[in-house]
């Protein structure tokens, strides 16, 4: 029952997050989580603009997908992630397509069209994130080159300087695995799909499945590979 109420408390009607647990900085988690997964401390530097629409653009990318409805959520998902640098849990490439294929639908076309619209949606939130992704990167650039003209640097400045910089190229990075991973499940959703119910549509998700993809195998759009490892997606 305390669980029940803990999880009741952090999410607001139909899946919305509550007023009450949003904050300018709701998402400043993402870089601790992201650096101290690798073994690395977080900065103590205040968020920038660009810093902080570059975690709120980050973290629907990293959430699990889903395939019901957001009205069938009641309390809400929003939760704290564990980075993909973390030992556990383990990836399961087949747990959205279970979930889609299990849940009852009106027909099969449904959940055609229910892949289709999580992957659209994974697309229309890939280019906020780019972007942003694109500026704190050449900010990051020209801080980095800033370091060696100030006389008066402080240990636990520079400190701070390259530990927020490691920060915002991990959780790119982040974002980029999080993307191969969705790629791998919907691509396993799309083909158990094909082997129980075929259909035209198929073609249809493919392609945007391969838009996907491409998106997430494109270098200019996430800049130079920072620490981190790489993930397997066969899970």
């Amino acid at each position: 029952m305390l669980t029940a109420t803990l999880v009741g408390c952090s999410g607001g009607d139909f899946g919305r997050t509550r007023d009450d647990m949003r904050s300018d900085d709701m998402h400043r988690w993402l870089g601790a989580e992201a650096t101290g997964s690798v073994g690395m401390r977080a900065s103590e530097f205040q968020l920038t603009d660009n810093e902080r629409a570059l975690r709120d653009f980050a973290y629907p990318l990293i959430e699990p997908p889903h395939s019901r409805p957001a009205w069938k959520s009641v309390f809400g998902d929003y939760t704290a992630i564990a980075s993909p640098w973390r030992q556990t849990p383990v990836f399961d490439r087949t747990a959205y397509g279970r979930m889609l294929i299990d849940e009852p639908h009106r027909s099969h076309t449904s959940r055609y069209a229910q892949l289709m619209d999580d992957v659209r949606n994974d697309l229309l939130r890939l280019d906020p994130f780019q972007s942003s992704g694109a500026k704190v990167v050449e900010l990051d650039r020209k801080r980095n080159a800033s370091l060696r003209f100030i006389p008066d640097l402080s240990p636990r400045e520079r400190a701070d300087a390259v530990a927020r910089m490691e920060e915002n190229a991990l959780i790119v990075q982040w974002v980029q695995q999080s993307l191969h991973r969705r790629v791998a499940s919907y691509r396993w959703a799309l083909e158990r799909l094909v082997l129980q119910a075929p259909d035209g549509l198929a073609a249809d998700a493919d392609r945007l499945i391969n838009e996907l993809e491409a998106n997430a195998n494109a270098p200019s759009a996430w800049g130079p590979q920072q620490r981190g490892v790489a993930l397997s997606v066969r899970g």
